[in-house]
């Protein structure tokens, strides 16, 4: 009797445990990250409380990645730079100059302080007319 009360005490502790994985699973956002690298759409991931975590989003499936930097403004500290790389600069084929605004307008809803500074070879393509 007392080994099927344990039994029936360890699958629903089991049951318990497979719930939270499943739940701490579907919640990742770097895998809401990779999904919208995968389906092409605009996603923003950023931890606004953490200065020293950078900041990654992806658009039109190419993954972005910028490094925030702290600085002074009339008031406080705020976020006053943003270096932008790309990860792969492959996936940069198809994209336009209105994409790079529309992704720094982003960019400044969260930082408005921010000046953004696009790197090699994204900056080539704000650089040519």
């Amino acid at each position: 009797m007392f080994v099927v009360t344990l039994f029936r005490i360890l699958i629903i502790i089991s049951f318990l445990l497979l719930m939270y994985t499943g739940l701490k699973y579907l919640r990742n956002p770097q895998r809401k990250l990779n999904l919208a690298k995968e389906s092409g759409e605009f996603f923003f991931l950023d931890d606004p409380t953490n200065s020293k975590k950078n900041i990654e989003f992806v658009f039109k499936g190419c993954l972005f990645e910028g490094e925030k930097y702290i600085g002074t403004t009339e008031d406080s500290f705020e976020i006053v730079n943003i270096h932008i790389t790309v990860h792969s600069p492959m996936e940069l084929n198809g994209l336009t100059r209105e994409d790079l605004y529309f992704l720094e307008k982003e960019i400044l809803i969260h930082y408005p302080h921010a000046k953004i500074e696009w790197k090699h070879p994204i900056n080539q393509l704000l650089l040519h007319q």
